[in-house]
């Protein structure tokens, strides 16, 4: 059934909108918890004295938390209800922000961040099944998914920003109460604005299969992000074994189930797997990149926190506006010339972000504006990608099954960050260390330590340390745009073949 002849009981009307508005909120608090911590981390070490490993599980906890439960959450949503658990989830939620905003330990935030991890999982699956119940007609559907998308995109971006206005005024757990008021309007609006959508024949719940899609999902995600940060080492071996030896027996158990907690026949229709590989390869492009325009801002370019996350509201505002326009491309376009279009558009960026270092100048404009150009170009076909994997996925998912549906989505994006991070800053920082050389590498290996080390050495010797260790980095960026290019030829070949099999 088409737009034209959708008939009009089942359009959207002003309630359906108004819904909309209220799904799009807690989107946006879980995509900001990803990153608003980066800019509250110094003030928080020097209250709470973590240690350099509690720091780490402080950051990264959280997004571990949602990447194991997202499966898990989007089943159990699909049996008691995608409404009700987006309550029980924004409940959580709340709790543990008070909870986090007032932790007096490195402990105490840990644990806060588990339940914001729990509480998060419950929010995105739950809301892109609503959107399916709310939104029957396809290119409404499409306008719902991409400012639902926007929202995502945008809560990333501006999290920094805000956590920076924030930190200049008030104590660190200022980043975490400004989730409450949110709660309480959503808690609120949530059963007047929203139906209920649940699974009326679900099956037996397989606790077994959810316990195993935990353990999976963590190991590999863990694996992923101990690489990133300390290199390959047995952790990192022993943590990918057991991710994916768990993950083998999950896929082969959900095979051979009657109520499976994720249909992977679905699968074989090549606009759902394509549309997965989309969202994991934009997320693996955009969070990788993200990351180090940070790093470049501030240790190349030497800008401050705020003005920092100013500037990287570029590539956002790009991702936003590429998420609301899909759907006009989405109604003149097939599903196949959208999908490889958009992983044709994010290699162009990518090859552009490539030039970063033909300017003499590491620091100077010049570069500045090669990079972001780039990085908004890869934006304009993320947010298109995004926007159309996520709307086909729904469409291709019985409305009983949207919330597992969603709940694959977003592990794909989940995993995607993670391997954005691990992958693209791994060669980074290789290259990094590579082109400055072992003698001239400070102990951590890291831009910052080497500028940390330059600013203690004579004026005679520190400042062409420091010249020779950004240009190393601008190196790093370049090889991983080198890697981009490469998963990109990988993914938009594997979507060329899916399709041309269909045909």
């Amino acid at each position: 059934m088409t737009s034209t002849d959708t008939p009009a009981t089942e359009r959207a009307g002003r309630r359906e909108w108004w819904g909309l508005a209220v799904l799009v909120v807690p989107i946006v608090l879980v995509s900001m918890d990803m990153s608003v911590l980066y800019l509250a981390l110094p003030s928080l070490t020097e209250d709470l004295q973590p240690s350099s490993s509690q720091q780490l599980w402080i950051l990264d906890i959280y997004s571990f938390m949602l990447a194991g439960l997202l499966v898990t959450m989007g089943s159990l949503g699909d049996r008691i209800g995608t409404r009700r658990l987006l309550m029980i989830g924004s409940l959580v939620f709340g709790i543990a922000s008070v909870a986090a905003a007032f932790s007096h330990t490195p402990e105490a935030l840990i644990a806060s961040r588990v339940l914001l991890g729990i509480g998060g999982a419950t929010l995105a699956p739950s809301t892109l099944s609503l959107l399916r119940k709310l939104f029957v007609d396809p290119v409404q559907r499409g306008v719902a998914i991409g400012i639902w998308t926007a929202g995502f995109a945008g809560g990333g971006s501006f999290g920094p920003v805000i956590a920076g206005a924030l930190l200049e005024y008030f104590w660190w757990g200022s980043v975490f109460l400004i989730n409450i008021p949110i709660m309480v309007v959503l808690l609120i609006a949530a059963p007047v604005m929203l139906p209920e959508a649940r699974n009326p024949n679900p099956g037996r719940f397989d606790l077994p299969a959810v316990g195993a899609s935990i353990v999976a999902m963590l190991g590999i995600v863990y694996a992923l992000k101990h690489a990133a940060q300390n290199g390959l080492d047995w952790q990192v071996a022993a943590a990918l074994a057991v991710g994916l030896l768990v993950g083998w027996w999950f896929v082969r158990r959900q095979r051979a189930s009657t109520h499976p907690v994720i249909e992977f026949d679905l699968f074989r229709t090549p606009a759902f797997s394509v549309a997965v590989i989309v969202i994991l390869v934009s997320v693996f492009i955009i969070t990788g990149f993200n990351l180090m325009l940070s790093q470049y801002l501030q240790l190349v370019m030497g800008l401050g926190t705020l003005e920092a996350g100013l500037w990287s509201l570029i590539p956002a505002i790009a991702t936003a506006t590429a998420s609301l326009t899909a759907p006009l491309i989405m109604k003149r376009r097939p599903p196949a010339v959208i999908l490889v279009g958009a992983i044709s558009v994010m290699f162009v960026g990518a090859v552009v972000i490539g030039a970063v270092a033909l300017p003499s100048d590491v620091g100077s404009g010049a570069t500045l504006a090669i990079l972001l150009c780039g990085m908004v170009i890869a934006a304009f076909g993320v947010g298109t990608g995004t926007t159309f994997g996520s709307d086909r996925v729904l469409a291709t998912a019985a409305p009983e099954k949207a919330g597992a549906a969603g709940a694959v989505s977003e592990t794909g994006a989940e995993l995607g960050g993670a391997l954005g991070i691990a992958v693209l800053g791994s060669i980074s920082v290789a290259t990094y260390r590579l082109v400055l050389g072992p003698a001239d590498t400070s102990g951590d290996g890291t831009l910052a330590g080497t500028l940390a080390e330059a600013g203690r050495m004579s004026p005679d010797v520190g400042p062409d340390l420091a010249s020779r260790a950004r240009e190393a980095y601008v190196d790093g960026i370049v090889a991983a745009s080198g890697a981009t290019l490469v998963t990109l030829l990988i993914a938009g070949s594997a979507a060329a073949v899916l399709f041309r099999r269909a045909r």
